[in-house]
């Protein structure tokens, strides 16, 4: 008796390790002696069990959604925002400068209208006015750049006096107004004489060395005379 026990035990340990050596896939595809009948399986059982004490009770699987609200779980209580539409703001249309090209090749961009009187063609105008380089560098101004103190000229407007470029931009101007001005070099300094140009020796010099560039100017027309 003792050795056919032994030998059984042999037995039995053998086929134990024979299934821990066996892969998962191939445990799964065993006779279904280890899974219990449908009949006596944990759900099955459980359901029964209820259905004998409370007869009246029909156990039915519920939706996910269903299941996590009755268990008091939403959105909030996950940390998940709801999104919630903004109000729309007012867009405000950018307020836009419009560049003016003249027939002479002159462009103008207003920047204050004005609403005095307008300029005319053999009027004279006095006038402030801040002179660049096309790049941006700055060449002369009746502004002072430090104390903010102007120095307003007087000039005609007639192309023989002053550069032409800008008696196009003077011309039709209101007394108030500012415009910005690109003024190519055919109607620029195309001689030493013409207006405005500064009495000091190095700005002059500097606007003269210059004076086959387009220039910029900006001017405000203080007085028609």
């Amino acid at each position: 008796m003792e050795v056919a026990s032994s030998i059984t035990i042999a037995k039995n340990n053998f086929h134990l390790t024979r299934m821990r050596a066996l892969p998962f896939q191939t445990l799964a595809q065993l006779p279904c002696a280890f899974s219990l009948p449908a009949s006596k399986r944990p759900k099955d059982v459980m359901d029964k069990h209820l259905h004998n004490r409370h007869p009246s009770i029909t156990v039915k699987s519920l939706p996910r959604r269903v299941f996590l609200q009755l268990m008091g779980i939403g959105p909030m209580s996950l940390g998940i925002n709801p999104v919630v539409a903004a109000p729309m703001q007012e867009m405000k249309e950018p307020e836009v400068i419009r560049t003016l090209k003249l027939s002479s090749g002159v462009r103008i961009q207003e920047i204050i209208e004005g609403e005095g009187p307008e300029a005319h063609d053999g009027d004279f105008v006095q006038l402030n006015y801040v002179c660049r380089r096309a790049n941006g560098y700055f060449v002369h101004s009746t502004v002072d750049q430090f104390s903010g103190e102007s120095s307003p000229v007087t000039l005609p407007l007639d192309e023989n006096q002053i550069i032409r470029g800008l008696k196009d931009v003077l011309t039709g101007m209101r007394v108030g107004g500012k415009r910005r001005a690109l003024i190519p070099p055919s109607l620029g300094y195309i001689n030493e004489n013409l207006k405005p140009i500064p009495d000091e020796f190095g700005p002059r010099r500097s606007l003269l060395s210059h004076a086959k560039e387009p220039l910029i100017f900006e001017v405000q027309l203080l007085k028609i005379l």
